[in-house]
């Protein structure tokens, strides 16, 4: 199977000190950072996704529940937006962006960001079918967060027919007490999931 790594959504924003921190972030990034360096060549791709929203219509809250509406984060074209530092180094073939006007939690939503194209710029090719047009059969999944965004990916990956592993220790959660019910719901959905235990 030809291979490819799928980094979910590691930005400043979603790591300490940002405008929606997840416990975690820093360290998923140095030790995202460190696999990639260490086994590059077990891939034919390695892919990021970003959150870079303009305008997600009620994805954002100033009174967020934290489930369905968040605080404002990853505006695109803003610091927090922008993948972090750790990432941005890694030799990466393609970099996709999602939730521009929408609250888009799955990298599938997302669309390849192309070489000086306007923030708003829609004109990339979706993730999935960039992957079926590089031959890519299966995929890893790591990054954040574990329960919202790396969840959906792998869940969208498995059901557009690649097989799917999410690398637990290479992901961070907003709740750390719901990743058994999500490694459950993952493992249902076909996704093998690797965890430390």
């Amino acid at each position: 199977m030809s291979n490819a790594l799928i980094i979910v959504d590691v930005q400043p924003d979603f790591c300490e000190n940002g405008a929606l921190p997840v416990t975690g972030g820093e360290m998923v990034a140095s030790a995202i950072a460190s696999d990639v360096e260490s086994r590059r060549s077990h891939y034919a791709a390695i892919i990021t996704t970003q959150d870079w929203h303009i305008d997600p219509g009620e994805h954002f809250s100033s009174t967020p529940d934290f489930v369905d509406s968040w605080p404002v984060h990853c505006v695109a074209g803003t610091p927090g937006a922008e993948l972090h530092p750790a990432i941005a180094d890694l030799p990466v073939d393609a970099h996709f962006s999602k939730g521009r006007f929408t609250a888009a939690y799955s990298g599938f939503e997302a669309r390849e960001m192309l070489a000086q194209a306007p923030k708003d710029d829609e004109s990339g090719a979706l993730l999935g079918d960039w992957l079926r047009a590089h031959g890519i059969t299966s995929v890893d999944v790591v990054g954040l967060a574990a329960d919202h965004c790396v969840r959906a990916t792998a869940l969208d990956a498995a059901s557009q027919g690649f097989h799917t592993t999410v690398i637990a220790p290479l992901t961070a959660a907003v709740s750390r007490e719901h990743m058994p019910h999500v490694h459950d719901e993952l493992r249902a959905a076909g996704v093998t999931v690797l965890t430390l235990g």
